[in-house]
């Protein structure tokens, strides 16, 4: 048994120098990978990673159509931000809105066959860049403890019933 006081729930729960140099080391990471992936597909398709990201989730989904809030739900923007972005889309001739059949007030964006054309002469440099930037530089156990790490992350973010900007 141990005489030590148990820790006051209003004082901060600082982070300890092994969880600084992690946290910093995480943040460093990050932002270096999403500048390099940016950067890449800015210059090998004209687009941010955000961009690509939602073609991707179109040319994933059913007949290559995905309503406006669930596309916001699985790409974790806000809906503002997804019509802002789908807007661009549009104007590229990559994507076409579409008024959902089931829904009156709802809509759907719909990849067209030009979005999908730039999505497969894409994806083999997004695939080799991030290949270069992640997993070339892990061992096959490291990639393992990554999606551990990383799924038990989001899984306690993403809370149920939470006020998520995406679910707005």
């Amino acid at each position: 048994m141990t005489n030590e006081p148990a820790p006051d729930p209003a004082e901060p729960r600082w982070l300890s120098a092994g969880e600084q140099a992690a946290w910093q080391a995480y943040l460093h990471a990050t932002t270096l990978l999403e500048d390099h992936l940016d950067r890449q597909l800015q210059r090998d398709a004209g687009m941010p990673h955000i961009y690509y990201a939602l073609l991707v989730q179109l040319s994933e989904a059913p007949r290559r159509r995905m309503r406006m809030t669930e596309l916001a739900q699985q790409t974790k923007i806000t809906r503002s931000r997804l019509s802002h972005a789908v807007a661009r889309l549009e104007k590229n001739g990559w994507v076409r809105r579409e008024d959902c059949p089931s829904d009156k007030r709802g809509q759907l964006a719909v990849l067209t066959d030009e979005g999908f054309a730039v999505l497969e002469r894409t994806a083999p440099g997004h695939v080799a860049a991030v290949r270069a930037a992640i997993f070339d530089r892990l061992t096959p156990e490291q990639v393992t403890e990554l999606g551990e790490i990383c799924g038990t992350i989001a899984a306690g973010l993403q809370p149920a019933g939470a006020d998520l900007p995406w679910l707005r």
